[in-house]
């Protein structure tokens, strides 16, 4: 299985494994599972730990180091990806979570998030 980290999940995967539920704890330690992070995750955190919120207090650089120590895959920001964001229906506005939500649907790959409000977009979303 091709399996996209949302940020939050990405952070307490590194910091708060037991945020996680079981099943999908499961999941992303499954050597048989392409586990995926995006570059966009990692922009999400250095922009608002930066600005000092709380719940992304781990420094971007320690989750690039976290992420990549733990054999998950970068997916890369491209053009194609962000232009598909225009089409997406406005069941959420975090810019952040609508390019994830492309970047899920382009891959394809299954999206781990804690949002409910997420699975409005695809069958690919699944709530952690």
């Amino acid at each position: 299985m091709r399996i996209l980290l949302d940020t939050h999940v990405l952070l307490w995967f590194l910091v708060e494994p037991k945020r996680i539920g079981s099943d999908a704890f499961a999941a992303i330690n499954d050597n048989e599972n392409d586990v995926m992070f995006s570059a966009a995750s990692i922009w999400e955190i250095a922009i608002k730990s930066a600005l000092k919120r709380e719940d992304f207090a781990l420094p971007a650089a320690d989750v690039l180091a976290g992420a990549r120590a733990n054999g998950f895959r970068e997916v890369p920001v491209t053009s194609e990806i962000a232009k598909n964001v225009e089409h997406l229906p406005l069941h959420h506005r975090d810019p952040f979570d609508r390019l994830l939500i492309a970047q899920a649907m382009a891959e394809p790959a299954v999206f781990f998030t804690a949002d409910s409000q997420l699975e409005a977009y695809s069958e690919l979303v699944r709530r952690v």
